[in-house]
């Protein structure tokens, strides 16, 4: 059994979601122009089918103390299958990553990571490269200003619907 087919409705109401996800039933089911008993339904259907997968707070970090975000590529010394799934595997578990991408082109993974400082930046990549999780080289790339960070996907312009 495979996953529901989504109509035009349910972009919508993924599109809200992901913007408000605190929006109630009632404004949400009035934005998609449903009524909200069978709004609720599909939103359980949409949940229940891994569409959503969680309900979260935007944190202005900014407000709490200076940041830095650095980009990071990293190419691995050997390219075998577990030498991506072990340097993954230990990335995973660095809480200053916060995006890793597997990417093709001059290099092997892109990271985004966040700190508080450089140094902060540097003691975590020293760590990184202390235990020899395979990697050769990395450049780093230190975020002056952050443009912007849009917090949604433009869900009716990437999946289009027949309905």
């Amino acid at each position: 059994m495979g996953l529901p087919r989504l109509d035009r409705i349910d972009l919508r109401i993924l599109t809200h979601l992901q913007k408000n996800g605190r929006m109630t039933n009632v404004d949400l089911a009035d934005a998609v122009g449903l009524s909200a008993s069978p709004c609720l339904m599909r939103v359980k259907r949409l949940e229940k089918a891994g569409y959503i997968t969680g309900y979260g707070a935007h944190i202005h970090l900014q407000k709490l103390g200076d940041t830095m975000t650095i980009f990071t590529e990293v190419t691995l010394s050997d390219h075998r299958s577990h030498d991506f799934q072990r340097f993954e595997a230990r990335i995973r578990a660095v809480d200053e990553v916060i995006e890793c991408h597997l990417v093709s082109g001059g290099y092997d993974y892109l990271l985004k990571f966040m700190c508080r400082s450089v140094q902060h930046y540097q003691d975590t990549i020293e760590v990184l490269l202390a235990q020899n999780i395979g990697i050769e080289k990395y450049f780093s790339y230190v975020v002056i200003k952050t443009v912007f960070t849009k917090q949604h996907y433009p869900l009716e312009r990437f999946f289009p619907t027949q309905d």
